[in-house]
């Protein structure tokens, strides 16, 4: 028996030292390395990942370059940068990083050592995120400390079934009379923001974040200066409004990818909300520079421009952002969207701008005219639609929405004629009437930042116009 049990003390000390070696040894990792780095992308081989994969590439002075894989040729993986890519040297490791699926709370069993670029598939979402500012990976730039936030999402996810979706049937009172009596929008809608550069579109986007009836404001400052970053924050949104916001900052000098994963990240949070039963405000400024960010990659890979520059997967890229925003299913919560467009040069046939008005349920287009004449908000009336206020406002806001629109159509045309004293009085009922009314119309649409116009409001001061 003493055999026997000596036997067994030996066998036992031998795995207790094979568990103590395996304990403090690391698992072998495959990898590849770099071959090649031309401008935006990164060239490397020996690995075979998908499209959208991360990997992380070591640097000889101890930090990491973090990328994704955003296409491939034969046995060469096309990498796309989340930083500078001073530092790396030829042959360089690259390593692909499995993606974390849950974020569970910190301190808690099961919690997962996440890794620098874990933070690329799944990101922190919830009401940790409310009066914050958040970069594309979702890290803090407010100095206010850590998020803790409990729950991750993915960052690209399909858009929901749109049989599945409550139609658009109630009203979001935004706060701008203009909008709320003339482009009426409907609660779920996708709105564009069509706007040159100094027209005012980061003003009105402050308005309707002040004074739009939602639950929760996600804005994202995507392609913009940085200087405008605080700006937005401080002056036009201001405590009241980031009290109940979230905001995600993707200025223009980051890299493409971090741009395009900015928008991702914006519509990620407001999915999550919205899967709560909140009614969510989805502003995301600009989705131009979301485009230009896709283009920027697309031809860096090789991708062949197609219209004005523009290769064919922006194109694709822009609904499949814009379908996620919208109502979720009867009863639950929704994302109401307005998104900037940038025209360049007034021009309304922009590539870009032509496709979002394709997409979008309606569009709001500021006038460079009006706002060098003092009119703000500077809203055209003429070339704005809302294609849901037909299914959600009463046959009779509709006839006078009507109304004033035919009016200040018939003074525009004829505004010529009338500033030199052309016109004779009676030669068109129709045109003396908007001439008698012009100056209450175009103080109807005016309205100051501090103002709130609510929709009973509105349309009351609307009604008020004609006698």
């Amino acid at each position: 028996m003493s055999t026997l049990a000596s036997h067994t003390e030996r066998w036992q000390a031998y795995l207790r030292d094979c568990r103590e070696l395996t304990a403090i040894a690391e698992p072998m990792q495959v990898s590849g390395r770099v071959t090649r780095v031309a401008g935006l992308v990164m060239e490397a081989v020996g690995l075979k990942l998908a499209v959208g994969s991360a990997c992380t590439i070591p640097l000889p002075n101890g930090t990491k370059i973090e990328a994704e894989v955003v296409g491939f040729n034969e046995d060469k993986l096309f990498l796309m940068p989340q930083s500078d890519v001073e530092g790396v040297v030829p042959g360089s490791r690259v390593f692909p990083v499995e993606p974390v699926q849950s974020l569970p709370a910190p301190g808690t069993v099961n919690h997962p050592r996440r890794r620098p670029s874990d933070r690329g598939r799944h990101l922190p979402v919830g009401d940790e995120l409310l009066g914050r500012v958040l970069d594309a990976a979702g890290r803090p730039l407010d100095n206010l400390g850590p998020l803790h936030a409990r729950h991750a999402a993915p960052l690209n996810v399909r858009a929901a079934n749109p049989l599945g979706r409550e139609p658009i049937s109630h009203i979001l009172d935004v706060g701008v009379r203009a909008i709320n009596s003339m482009l009426t929008v409907g609660r779920g809608q996708r709105m564009g923001l069509f706007a040159g550069s100094g027209v005012g579109k980061s003003v009105l986007l402050g308005m309707m974040a002040r004074y739009t009836t939602a639950d929760v404001i996600v804005v994202g400052l995507i392609g913009e200066r940085g200087r405008e970053v605080k700006e937005f924050i401080e002056q036009i949104l201001g405590p009241e409004g980031l009290a109940r916001s979230v905001v995600v900052a993707a200025p223009a000098d980051t890299p493409p990818l971090m741009r395009l994963q900015g928008a991702s990240y914006t519509t990620a949070i407001a999915e999550h909300f919205r899967d709560e039963g909140k009614h969510v405000l989805l502003i995301m400024d600009s989705l131009t520079r979301y485009a230009m960010a896709q283009r920027e990659i697309a031809l860096a890979i090789g991708e062949p421009p197609a219209t004005k520059g523009y290769p064919p997967s922006v194109f694709a890229k822009l609904p499949a952002l814009v379908e996620r925003a919208g109502n979720g299913k009867p009863g639950g919560g929704s994302i109401t969207a307005f998104y900037t467009v940038l025209t360049e040069g007034d021009d309304q046939q922009d590539p870009i701008a032509d496709s979002a008005r394709a997409i979008l349920d309606g569009h709001i287009v500021l006038n460079r005219s009006l706002a060098e004449a003092g009119h703000y908000p500077a809203i055209d009336i003429e070339q704005s639609i809302s294609r849901a206020m037909h299914n959600i406002t009463e046959s009779g806001h509709q006839q006078l929405a009507r109304r004033l629109k035919q009016l200040t159509s018939r003074y525009q045309r004829n505004r010529d004629l009338i500033s030199v004293g052309a016109y004779a009085h009676g030669s068109d009922p129709v045109l003396d009437q908007a001439i008698a009314l012009f100056p209450q119309i175009e103080k109807y649409l005016q309205q100051d930042i501090s103002e709130r116009a609510g929709i009973t409001e509105s349309l009351q001061q609307l009604a008020s116009l004609f006698p």
